[in-house]
């Protein structure tokens, strides 16, 4: 998806959340993922390697998490 695409969509969600809808998102993108009020990582891989909750929680409590990959990849993104 486009950054700009990104953005829309981050708003129309945002709206969605403000009006008292509740939303369950799955998604790979980090800049949505930033902006998540919950995550759970699901892991350690894909398909057979994947499956276990790897974590649960706010992003801020993810970036602090060394077994998720998720959490070093925000990390990056956010330049932490």
């Amino acid at each position: 998806m486009h950054p700009s695409d990104t953005k829309k969509l981050l708003r129309y969600l945002n709206d969605l959340v403000v009006n008292g809808n509740t939303l369950v998102v799955i998604e790979h993108n980090l800049d949505i993922i930033a902006q998540a009020d919950w995550i759970i990582d699901i892991g350690p891989g894909a398909g057979k390697f994947g499956g276990k909750v790897i974590f649960e929680g706010i992003p801020e409590e993810l970036l602090e998490n060394r077994k998720s990959a998720t959490g070093d990849a925000l990390k990056i993104h956010l330049d932490l």
